[in-house]
């Protein structure tokens, strides 16, 4: 077989990624690309590394991002040269702000191939901008040497070295030039080894004293509910925060924002995760006179009151719980909390000797049994049916800030591509998200709950290869025929019909069952919360297209 130095170093560099802690390579097939796709289906078959093939490259970025977002770990993405690499920009911005590592490996052609209108060449070196923490052009194989490479991509993603604060995790470029022949014998090293470790994050002290809220956003996680629990402070948790949980959850925070008593008294926030879901919030951090300490987690500093201070993590100072101020948040949130539960069944009416009694509780029963679907009782059955071995993730719609207004506290491991607050990608994250946590046999759903237009803008992410794991995942769409979510704009309120179907509600009649059919999905149509119910709890074996009809 002929010699290739390009085949050498590909499977040299990912040896050493392998060797380094990664687990996971999205692969995205092209020609110049070919010697890491050898190299990674080589490390995949001596179960060093777990390689996911996708066609189109967004998808491939984006799940990435997924399994990223789930493990915690950089995964590897490869593409060919040319528009290949472009299309992984939506999954690096969404990776940038939100602080995923990804490792982009971005197959080129060599020097003498560039700015000269040769096939399939653009200027990648840097094409990713601002929006990566380390990115490096290397050495054609064989006429340099980059010493360590995988090593240092990975420490700059996980923000142990390069730009950007330490800590703070990110992507990282490697564009990687290679001369034919791009193809031989692969020669790789199946020795997996731990991810670096970084130093201990340094810890801010937070006195007591001013009467503090705690706010978690996107990733918060369980941090914020720690700290609210430690310092006896209200919680204000968004439903994608991954924190919506314990004594001190906060129901109908909106509104208690807005209550001059409340809201109009807090003095200090602390903020976890990435707050994006409603205008009160971003009001609150906008208060000059608010104390607002921010634990930094992705590429921008929260800063919106012009003062805030950023920390990498916070704990709480010895001393009493200011408990009137928890009481007040307490009781209000008790009176907000929202029940969609249906009314127990009338036992003394279902049993009764009179006629008309009885026939009444049968009636009752059959309304709860037929009770058509809203968005609320949508977002309530897939809150439900969803418990801490599942994952659940919302896209960006309607549907995520109705969850946010009526879902009470419940400890369910919760994703959102909320860095950028985007509709791309989201199936394809979904996927991720499934792929890892249901790794080596590990039980569990993953369920994503999108609206029609997130749902079409992603629709390619549903093609799978067949000779990998069909992942476990259940997405259910709220079909509404459209954009619904530009209702609470105020171009609703001011610009012709007309032009707001055309420009902005975007309105489709797609048939999703014909869909899920091309794409080899178990698909079905539920119009009432009992038929939800059943389709959320029965049994998932692969991935589902569960499609609910929602009113303008």
């Amino acid at each position: 077989m002929t010699a290739s130095p390009a085949a050498d170093a590909a499977a040299a560099l990912l040896s050493d990624l392998v060797a380094h802690g990664v687990r996971d390579l999205v692969l995205a097939p092209g020609s110049r690309s070919q010697a890491l796709a050898l190299a990674a289906t080589a490390l995949h078959r001596a179960g060093a590394l777990r390689l996911h093939v996708r066609i189109d490259e967004r998808v491939a970025g984006f799940t990435a991002l997924g399994i990223a977002r789930e493990s915690g770990a950089p995964v590897a993405v490869v593409c060919t040269s040319g528009t290949a690499a472009g299309n992984l920009l939506p999954a690096v911005m969404e990776a940038f702000h939100a602080g995923i590592p990804l490792l982009l490996l971005t197959a080129d052609r060599p020097p003498e191939l560039r700015g000269i209108a040769a096939n399939q060449a653009t200027i990648q070196p840097g094409i990713f901008g601002p929006f990566v923490r380390w990115a490096h052009d290397a050495a054609v194989p064989g006429d340099g040497t980059d010493t360590d490479l995988g090593q240092r991509a990975i420490n700059a993603a996980l923000g142990l070295s390069g730009t950007g604060l330490p800590g703070v995790a990110g992507p990282v470029q490697l564009n990687l030039p290679y001369r034919e022949p791009l193809s031989g014998e692969v020669a790789v090293q199946a020795e997996p080894g731990p991810l670096p470790v970084g130093p201990t994050p340094e810890t801010t002290l937070v006195a007591r004293g001013p009467r503090t809220v705690v706010i978690a956003g996107a990733d918060a996680g369980a941090d914020a509910e720690e700290l609210s629990f430690a310092g006896g402070w209200p919680l204000i948790a968004e439903v994608v925060s991954g924190a919506r949980f314990g004594r001190l959850v906060v129901h109908g925070y909106r509104a208690l924002l807005r209550d001059p008593h409340l809201g109009g008294r807090i003095e200090r926030a602390l903020v976890l995760g990435h707050p994006t879901l409603s205008r009160e919030v971003t009001a609150l951090l906008s208060r000059p006179e608010v104390e607002v300490i921010a634990v930094r987690a992705g590429g921008e500093a929260l800063n919106l009151n012009g003062r805030t201070a950023a920390a990498e993590a916070l704990t709480v100072a010895p001393g009493e719980t200011d408990r009137a101020w928890l009481g007040e948040w307490m009781t209000a949130s008790a009176a907000s909390a929202v029940d969609l539960s249906e009314a127990a069944p009338d036992q003394a009416g279902l049993a009764s000797d009179d006629k008309a009694a009885r026939l009444g509780a049968v009636r009752a029963e059959l309304d709860a049994v037929r009770r058509p679907l809203d968005r609320q009782l949508l977002a309530d059955a897939v809150w439900r049916a969803t418990w801490p071995h599942d994952r659940l993730m919302f896209g960006s719609s309607r549907l995520v800030r109705i969850a946010d207004q009526v879902l009470g506290g419940k400890r369910v491991p919760v994703h959102a591509n909320r860095g950028l607050a985007g509709i791309d990608g989201t199936i394809a994250t979904a996927t991720g998200i499934a792929v890892a946590s249901q790794a080596d046999g590990a039980p569990g759903v993953t369920r994503v709950l999108l609206g029609d237009l997130a749902f079409l803008h992603d629709v390619g992410a549903m093609l799978l290869p067949a000779d990998e794991p069909a992942p476990r995942l259940q997405v259910i769409v709220g079909n509404d025929g459209g954009g619904t979510i530009f209702d609470g704009l105020e171009v609703a309120a001011s610009a012709p019909a007309g032009d707001l179907d055309r420009a902005f509600y975007t309105p489709q009649n797609v048939g999703l069952e014909q869909l899920a059919a091309a794409y080899g999905w178990a698909y079905s149509k539920v119009t009432t919360r009992s038929a939800l119910d059943q389709a959320l709890t029965a049994p998932v074996t692969g991935p589902q297209l569960i499609e609910v009809p929602l009113e303008r």
